[in-house]
C-alpha cells in the first residue's frame, strides 16, 4: 500500500503530525507496536495530562544545539494547541508556573488527537511490527506499505513499563544519523553513605531552590529512601552529570533569620530556631549536623554565619539517578546537526523525519514536552504536506 507518508509511533508527536499532515492532503500511516495509541499521554499529569505550559519558549529546552527548538516554537505555540483544545470543548484549568492541566482526563487529549487524525483519514495500525526498514528509488518501506516520507516518532527510552524503547536512536543511524548518547531525565536522584542521613528523612518534602552548575528552579525537594525527588529535584536532573553537586537553598536569608531568632527566643538553641521555617525532622537533621550546641543568646555573628552556610547552600552528592523506569523525558537523542529546525527532516535525506521526544530537544518539567511533541509533530506534518504539493 502506497502512502504519502509512514509515521512511527502513535503517541503526541506522531499523531500531530499524522493529523497535521493528512488534514492537509496527504495519505498517512502511524504505525506502533503497542496495543493502544498514546499510552504515555494517558499517564501524564497523574492522569490530567498537562498538555503545554503558558511560558514554553526555546530558553526551556536543553539541546546540544539552543537554537534549533526556536523553529518549531514559533511557528505552532502554545496557544495554538490551546485553541485546539478548546474547539474540542475540553476545560483545562492553569496550575502552578503556567502548566495547563485537563479539568478531566488525559483521555480527552488522546481522543481530541485521534479524532484530529481521523479528520484527515489517517490511518492507525496498532500491535504493529515494525521490522526492517527498506529505502530506494525515493521511498521508504515498512510492514508492507510504502511512502515518500517517513517520521520517526517511536520516543526515547523513558518508561520502558509503557514499550518505550530505543528504536528511534537504532532507525536513525541505520540512515547515518548522529545521535547525541540519551540518558534518563526529569528523573530522581540517588544518595549514597556520604549523605545517607538524607535518606533516613524519607517522605519529607519542602520548598527549596535546587541548583545544578548554572540552572537553578524553585519548587519542592521530595527526600526519599533512595535519595531526592520532588518537582525541583526532577528539574536540575536535566542538567546533572556524575560527580556533580546539587545545591539546596533551604531558607532564603538565613543569617538575618537566625538573628532575628536570637533576638525573639535568646534561650532556644537552632533546632528550635530552623523548626520555625523548616519541617522538624529537616531541622532536627541540619542541627545535629552543625552542631551548634548553645543557646542562641551565646551565638556570635560569626556562630550564626557559619550556621547558617549549610541552609543558604546545603550540598549534596548524588551516585545516580533511578533509571529510565522513572525517568519521565529521555535527554540527548538524534542529533539537532543533522537536522533542518524548520521540517524536522534529515539535511541528508529530506524525506526523513525526526521529532518529538526522539530528537536531542529536552524540556523542563510542566507541559514543556508535550509542546516539543506538538510543534516538532505539526513542523514535520505541514513539510510533508508541502512536498506532496511541491
Amino acid at each position: 500500500m502506497e502512502y504519502d507518508a509512514i509515521i512511527l509511533g502513535a503517541g503526541a508527536a506522531g499523531l500531530m503530525a499524522a493529523a497535521t499532515a493528512g488534514q492537509a492532503g496527504a495519505r498517512v500511516l502511524v504505525l506502533d507496536h503497542a496495543d493502544k495509541a498514546g499510552k504515555k499521554i494517558l499517564i501524564s499529569g497523574g492522569g490530567r495530562c498537562n498538555f503545554t505550559n503558558t511560558g514554553a519558549e526555546a530558553a526551556c529546552f536543553l539541546s546540544g544545539n539552543p537554537h534549533f527548538p526556536k523553529s518549531a516554537l514559533a511557528r505552532y505555540t502554545q496557544w495554538d494547541f490551546l485553541a485546539l483544545v478548546e474547539r474540542h470543548g475540553i476545560a483545562w484549568h492553569e496550575k502552578t508556573l503556567g502548566q495547563l492541566f485537563c479539568d478531566g482526563s488525559a483521555r480527552q487529549i488522546l481522543a481530541m488527537l485521534l479524532d484530529e487524525c481521523a479528520r484527515g483519514e489517517v490511518d492507525i495500525r496498532l500491535a504493529t511490527q515494525i521490522g526492517e526498514i527498506g529505502h530506494g528509488d525515493g521511498r521508504f518501506r515498512v510492514a508492507g506499505a510504502s511512502a515518500a516520507n517517513l517520521v520517526i516518532a517511536t520516543g526515547g527510552p523513558s518508561i520502558p513499563k509503557m514499550g518505550a524503547t530505543g528504536l528511534a536512536y537504532r532507525i536513525a543511524e541505520r540512515f547515518g544519523l548522529a545521535v547525541v548518547p540519551p540518558r534518563p531525565a526529569l528523573v530522581p536522584l540517588t544518595l549514597g553513605p556520604r549523605d545517607a542521613a538524607f535518606r533516613a528523612i524519607a517522605g519529607l518534602s519542602c520548598p527549596v531552590t535546587a541548583r545544578v552548575g548554572p540552572a537553578s528552579f524553585k519548587e519542592a525537594a521530595l527526600f526519599t529512601h533512595r535519595g531526592l525527588s520532588g518537582p525541583a529535584i526532577l528539574q536540575v536532573s536535566s542538567y546533572w552529570s556524575p560527580g556533580t553537586p546539587v545545591e539546596l537553598t533551604l531558607l532564603d536569608n538565613a543569617p538575618e533569620l537566625l538573628r532575628e531568632a536570637r533576638r525573639q527566643m535568646p534561650r532556644a538553641r537552632l533546632r528550635a530556631a530552623l523548626s520555625e521555617h523548616l519541617p522538624n525532622r529537616l531541622a532536627e537533621l541540619l542541627a545535629t549536623q552543625i552542631g551548634l550546641e548553645k543557646q542562641l543568646a551565646n551565638c556570635s555573628d560569626a556562630d550564626l554565619e557559619r550556621a547558617a552556610d549549610p541552609l543558604a547552600r546545603l550540598s549534596l552528592h548524588p551516585t545516580g539517578t533511578e533509571g529510565y523506569a522513572k525517568a519521565e523525558v529521555t535527554a540527548g537523542g538524534v542529533s539537532t546537526a543533522a537536522l533542518s529546525s524548520r521540517t524536522m527532516a534529515a539535511k541528508a535525506l529530506p524525506g526523513l523525519h525526526v521529532i518529538g521526544e526522539a530528537v536531542d530537544v529536552t524540556g523542563w518539567l510542566g507541559g514543556y514536552n508535550f509542546q516539543w511533541a506538538w510543534s516538532s509533530g505539526w513542523a514535520a506534518g505541514m513539510a510533508i504536506a508541502e512536498r506532496r504539493a511541491g
